[in-house]
């Protein structure tokens, strides 16, 4: 079955890149609603979080709609709804950027859990990969593939000794997302960030909602979180970025060196190709394995 919030979840902070405050409400919708936004600060705002409505930027995933209204950083919190198992919600936002918070889906799945999640009597449908459907550019690649369940392999290769190589695969059924990937934080190269603050973005970024690494050395108080947290977080993110295709995938996705803007490809190649995939409807079987599904308080002492 379909499902959705038990009650209204608060949440604010910082745009990472706007540095402006941000407040948001996500709140029960009913069926077949699915994940739509609503920018309160501005007329004609609302959109939807879909794939279709994705304007292509490599730091995030921005949404835009027909009346060219924006709100970019929505994958963390798309990863959350995704992660909990929460297939409706209606989320107003105060500004043009979803708050980074701590840099990860952690604070969004505590309020989730927190708050509850409602059932509602509608079949849940979700997305059957048929084929094999891949993107590349450069040397980053994505791929979706056949599968029973979400899977994900993932795989990232930085210079700085800090990060360096990584790679990490995971069933992401049942509450994997929660006690594995929600609490691992964006990360970045200290040169990085002065190159992104020399061109106005990464104003909100600071040590305490980002990894930020130099060569070998992490300069975030605490260090981190997982010693391979920086793959976590790319897994992280491409939930959050498979999410916008409006429904549960069934299928592998493996991810090498693959960023936002290639997720959202992988995603407009997939529905290019309606013979790549099909709408199944979930049976209590297929629906008992989906990413949220069993989520409970046990799950999120984990990361707590």
């Amino acid at each position: 079955m379909q499902t959705t919030l038990k009650s209204d979840v608060h949440f604010q902070g910082v745009g990472l890149h706007t540095g402006k405050p941000a407040r948001i409400v996500v709140s029960p919708a009913s069926f077949d609603t699915s994940i739509m936004f609503n920018r309160t600060d501005v007329a004609d705002g609302e959109i939807p979080a879909r794939w279709d409505h994705v304007a292509q930027t490599p730091l995030n995933t921005r949404l835009q709609n027909t009346s060219g209204v924006t709100l970019s950083t929505i994958e963390h919190l798309m990863a959350a709804l995704a992660g909990c198992g929460i297939h409706n919600a209606w989320i107003n936002v105060d500004g043009p950027e979803v708050p980074i918070l701590d840099g990860s889906s952690a604070e969004f799945v505590r309020g989730f859990i927190g708050t509850g999640i409602a059932v509602l009597d509608k079949p849940l449908q979700a997305i059957e990969i048929v084929r094999e459907i891949a993107v590349n550019d450069g040397n980053a690649m994505a791929r979706l593939l056949p599968a029973s369940t979400l899977q994900m392999d993932f795989e990232i290769d930085f210079d700085d000794a800090a990060i360096g190589y990584q790679s990490k695969t995971l069933n992401l059924s049942n509450g994997t997302f929660v006690r594995e990937l929600c609490d691992s934080r964006t990360f970045c190269r200290q040169s990085d960030v002065d190159i992104m603050r020399a061109q106005g973005l990464a104003q909100g970024g600071s040590y305490l909602n980002a990894v930020v690494v130099a060569g070998d050395e992490v300069l975030s108080p605490g260090g981190l979180r997982h010693k391979d947290e920086a793959v976590r977080h790319k897994m992280l993110d491409a939930l959050g970025d498979l999410a916008t295709a409006g429904a549960p995938i069934l299928g592998r996705y493996t991810g090498v060196r693959a960023g936002h803007a290639l997720t959202n490809q992988l995603l407009r190649a997939l529905f290019a190709q309606p013979d790549a995939w099909r709408w199944v409807t979930c049976d209590a079987k297929s629906a008992a394995q989906l990413p949220g599904a069993g989520v409970n308080n046990a799950d999120l002492a984990k990361v707590a």
